[in-house]
């Protein structure tokens, strides 16, 4: 079967069209069907506008949300109010508490840690616990694979390591997302997988964490956000006086 390369995490700047379309225009010629791009929480005007750019480039535009609750209940405030406003909602979690809580919510679909504080990293097995007994994944970002050095970048290499074999071991997926603002840092889909290789993704996967595991959650949310839809499996198919 065909692979639609997806970026759930693409930073574009919906304030600066211009800037915006390049990271698009770049995403659809390395090869990505669709991307997701953060929005506010009040789904911006531009969002409409961005559409019709990516709808012209052949790329499939998904909105997302991102969270950074203080608290888990902040979190469970934010659920209830936005979730079905957005397509993917992914929870940055500063804090063991909110990791726990969006772990186990199915209300979650990504969970994204800092990227540069690896004290503040929570993934582990009882956080992965939770998360396989829910629907959320664990994202990791390439940018800082790309743009850290020295040290820095060898703890985050170690941690990652750590946490994809925690994943696999609870059978949490990963997706792997750019998490870039600016064209000159995204890669092809499949340098990204090949940059999946330095914490321990093996080929398969790594070309599901830029593949398969996205495209999954985007057709499973707007599968629930649709009008038709009335619980997992089930599907309106017509109603009226005579049904």
């Amino acid at each position: 079967m065909r692979r639609t390369y997806t970026d759930l995490h693409v930073c574009a700047d919906l304030n600066n069209l211009g800037k915006a379309s390049g990271l698009a225009e770049k995403a659809s010629r390395l090869g990505y069907g669709a991307i997701a791009i953060p929005l506010q929480r009040s789904v911006d005007m531009q969002m409409q506008g961005m559409r019709n750019i990516c709808r012209d480039l052949g790329v499939d535009l998904v909105s997302r949300v991102d969270f950074r609750p203080r608290n888990p209940d902040e979190l469970l405030r934010d659920l209830r109010k936005y979730r079905r406003q957005f397509e993917i909602v992914a929870v940055l979690c500063d804090s063991k508490p909110v990791a726990r809580q969006a772990a186990k919510d199915r209300r979650v679909d990504l969970l994204n840690f800092p990227q540069i504080d690896y004290r503040r990293r929570f993934f582990d097995s009882a956080e992965a616990e939770l998360a396989s007994q829910g629907l959320a994944c664990l994202e990791i970002d390439a940018r800082p694979l790309i743009m850290l050095e020295g040290a820095d970048r060898v703890r985050l290499i170690s941690s990652l390591r750590r946490e994809a074999a925690t994943a696999a071991d609870f059978h949490v997926p990963i997706v792997v997302s750019s998490g870039v603002s600016d064209a000159m840092l995204i890669r092809k889909p499949m340098e990204l997988a090949a940059l999946s290789s330095m914490f321990g993704l093996p080929g398969n996967l790594a070309a599901d964490a830029v593949s398969r595991n996205p495209s999954a959650i985007v057709r499973r949310n707007r599968e629930k956000l649709s009008p038709k839809f009335v619980a997992p499996g089930i599907r309106l198919v017509r109603k009226g006086k005579d049904c």
